[in-house]
């Protein structure tokens, strides 16, 4: 193998600056319908995840999922059979069926006869839908005390939910009503404690900014995502590959290691996966360490997605910034930009792009800092997909 100078080596570190991609150390790198599920083919996650929210055991989920689809299909047929007198559906959890509201009792034998529970109610969903209609004209010019409105099937009206800490949101919210050729009658007005945002996903291999600097995520935590050490000091501010604030630098190690992690803002979810830039994504499902020899991908914001093999560990490297121990080699390639992103050997996540040597046309070699030591130091849980 060709040797590398310690000079080559320390101009080989993988974030980037600005625009400019470099290798150079930046500033930071039994079916009943057509519609019923293939119960066998839903995903364990999918399970698991019902289990947890709603309280279910696995055969209930399963139970539910079923009964679920059989209520969109009852939905449908007598969304169309029922005409004007239709007034919405919902599905009761606890009953395992479909109730749906119409608003002359002569239709309640249809909708019994189809396996559905039936209630009267005074306004069908065409009606419904049409002051929800009114309302939207006038949604680009709201104040933000009125923080939305929707069709409430169960409780057959339209609700505008408005700001409970805000002087005045009722008020403002009497005068959208009257803006929009609308009463009291029409609109049942609501306060609320909660205020929208628009959330955003934290996955591997997306980019992140800071400064005038770029570097991808590696891993998802609770609470944020681990990177890189060199990719900003502590207190550093972040934002995502959308340039919206994300968080800031929670904690930093470099040199002598190179591991970092970000602490996320509320308007980020950490998600168990990383990006495999071909639309698609990784779950991960653990950090169970890889042996030498074995195959490992890595995603980063610049090159998106490579692969290769682990050459050896505990590898000293020694950047001009200083001697980085406890590195991983592998001969995958990374380019600028790339640091901090995730390496994974299946779905076993690995560690964080440090730096290296060469580029993603000829090749090179790669180092990565192993991701259990950065849990460890900083009390981290890594999240699962």
């Amino acid at each position: 193998m060709k040797q590398l100078s310690a000079a080559r080596i320390a101009a080989a570190f993988l974030a980037v600056a600005g625009t400019t991609v470099a290798l150079t150390l930046p500033a930071a790198a039994d079916p009943t319908t057509a519609t019923t599920p293939e119960l066998d083919l839903v995903s364990p996650q999918m399970l698991s995840a019902m289990e947890r929210d709603l309280g279910l055991t696995e055969a209930e989920a399963r139970t539910r999922l079923t009964q679920e689809a059989a209520a969109v299909d009852t939905e449908t047929s007598l969304k169309s059979s029922l005409g004007s007198t239709f007034a919405g559906a919902r599905f009761d959890a606890d009953a395992g069926k479909l109730v749906v509201g119409v608003t002359d009792s002569a239709d309640l034998a249809e909708v019994r006869a189809a396996g559905a529970i039936g209630e009267v109610v005074d306004t069908n969903l065409t009606t419904l839908e049409g002051v929800a209609a009114k309302l939207d004209t006038h949604a680009d010019s709201i104040p933000a005390s009125i923080t939305g409105w929707y069709v409430d099937v169960e409780q057959n009206t339209v609700v505008m939910t408005v700001a409970d800490d805000v002087a005045d949101s009722t008020e403002a919210g009497a005068q959208l009503l009257a803006d929009a050729g609308l009463s009291s009658a029409d609109v049942t007005v609501v306060e609320s404690d909660e205020a929208p945002k628009t959330l955003y996903d934290v996955r591997g291999g997306d980019a992140y900014y800071f400064g005038g600097s770029r570097c991808s995520i590696g891993f998802s935590v609770n609470g944020g995502y681990v990177t890189a050490g060199h990719c900003g000091g502590v207190g550093t501010a972040t934002q995502g590959s959308n340039r919206v604030a994300s968080g800031s630098v929670a904690g930093s190690v470099f040199p002598g290691s190179d591991m970092g992690w970000v602490r996320t803002n509320s308007n980020w979810v950490p998600r168990g996966v990383v990006n495999r830039y071909n639309g698609g994504t990784v779950a991960v499902a653990g950090s169970t360490e890889a042996a030498i020899g074995a195959s490992i991908c890595r995603s980063g914001s610049t090159t998106g997605w490579r692969c290769g093999t682990i050459q050896a560990k505990n590898q000293t490297v020694n950047y001009a910034q200083g001697a980085v121990r406890g590195m991983t080699r592998t001969n995958a390639c990374a380019e600028g930009g790339d640091s901090g992103g995730s390496w994974l050997s299946g779905s076993q996540a690995q560690g964080v792009t440090s730096g290296g040597s060469g580029n993603c046309s000829f090749g090179g070699t790669t180092y990565f800092q192993p991701v259990n030591p950065i849990l460890s130091r900083y009390g981290l849980s890594l999240v699962r997909g």
